[in-house]
């Protein structure tokens, strides 16, 4: 089973910081991370190659950095990493994200199963997964806590829906997004350690995707942040204090007096 696991390195939460000009994240020189929901989709891919074979490629797209959550990914069980880089792609909203990956991903050739986190914590867009199953005219399941069973080149998984979960049959080749619920990631051994430091990251750039400039970075992005901003501190507020039925007593007062007469 050939599998691809498409990942993200993110900022840490409290290092992030936006370029004014272009209203997009800063990423060069800030700490990172790899997205935590792609390590869920590390662990289950590592997990159906050691059930069912086959091979594992972790892909990214991203600045120089993000080799090092490639590597990491290959310390944790991955085979082959290829970091997407380009100043061509910076500044790619959702679309022409999904746009580049999509074009690596039929640079790679056949495969039977791509791997996404749900979404990447500093966007929580949940899109980039959907997106590149778009491109690519495959079919798509999210938000997959399980993936029961895989033959007969068709795949079951349950996904969670608000109120439950469905239970999902596709044919293969497919894309899923998982959650959380799937697995426990395993923690890097030192076997693993010691062939991501000798590893090799392929990098590919636009012109080795054949990318078309016109669906390809800032420009190419249909998405246009006009602002962003901090919101202004709450203000005020009311603290009441008691025994409960005081308290109780108090609230109902309160609203009783802000309600229309």
């Amino acid at each position: 089973m050939d599998i691809i696991i498409s990942v993200k390195q993110v900022p840490n939460t409290a290092d992030v910081k936006i370029d004014p000009k272009t209203n997009t994240l800063i990423r060069e020189g800030v700490e990172s991370i790899i997205n935590p929901f792609d390590a869920y989709a590390i662990e289950e891919g590592v997990r159906l190659k050691e059930r069912f074979g086959g091979k594992v490629t972790v892909i990214s797209m991203g600045p120089p950095q993000a080799e090092s959550a490639l590597k990491e990914a290959i310390s944790l069980g991955c085979d082959e990493a290829i970091l997407i880089s380009d100043r061509a792609f910076a500044g790619s909203d959702t679309w022409a994200t999904s746009y580049t990956l999509s074009q690596a991903i039929k640079k790679i050739g056949s495969f039977d199963l791509i791997l996404c986190g749900k979404q990447a914590s500093d966007g929580d867009t949940a899109q980039v997964g959907p997106g590149i199953a778009t491109h690519l005219n495959i079919p798509q399941v999210t938000y997959v806590k399980k993936i029961e069973e895989i033959k007969d080149n068709k795949a079951r998984a349950e996904r969670l829906v608000e109120d439950g979960f469905e239970v999902i049959e596709t044919p293969l080749p497919c894309l899923f997004t998982v959650v959380k619920e799937i697995n426990v990631p395993r923690l890097p051994s030192l076997k693993g350690k010691m062939k991501a430091k000798s590893a090799k990251i392929t990098i590919w750039g636009a012109k080795d995707l054949e990318c078309d400039p016109k669906y390809i970075g800032l420009e190419g992005s249909p998405t246009k942040v006009v602002k962003i901003f901090n919101p202004p501190p709450r203000k005020g507020g009311m603290k009441l204090e008691g025994e409960p039925h005081e308290v109780v007593d108090k609230l109902v007062e309160l609203l009783k007096n802000d309600l229309p007469r």
